[in-house]
């Protein structure tokens, strides 16, 4: 399988605009209701976010999202094993993180980092203001 900078670096720049740069990438699962979801490839630029759905075969599928900081309600962040002290919620807590995002129009992003630079993307967060 192709990294994936290779695989969708061309996909998401060619949504920046002049001067921004594109700064990591990072794949997730997105929770979507209660049986349904899918991947996307997250950009994190020096602006916004970029959201890129993907289809079952991990290929871009659809228009790019934006999300800049001003669009941001809120961020909730965790281990994805949910704090619970078993073997193998501990082994996911240190592979992967949960990550709910609210936007000000109320919709709620339920993302779930499994692979990819998340540093770019850490730091992205960083700079938003405290809730």
């Amino acid at each position: 399988m192709p990294d994936l900078d290779s695989k969708y670096r061309p996909a998401l720049e060619s949504q920046l605009e002049s001067g921004e740069e594109l700064r990591g990438i990072c794949v997730a699962s997105q929770q979507k209701g209660m049986f349904k979801g899918g991947a996307l490839a997250i950009g994190a630029t020096d602006r916004r976010l970029l959201l890129q759905q993907l289809n079952r075969r991990g290929d871009p599928d659809g228009p790019v999202r934006s999300i800049t900081p001003g669009e941001i309600s809120g961020v909730k962040a965790g281990g994805a094993g949910g704090g619970w002290l078993s073997p193998g919620n501990i082994v996911l807590d240190l592979a992967a993180t949960r990550i709910e995002i609210r936007t000000t129009d109320g919709e709620k992003l339920k993302l779930m980092l499994m692979r990819g630079g998340a540093t770019p993307l850490a730091e992205w967060f960083s700079r938003l203001p405290p809730d």
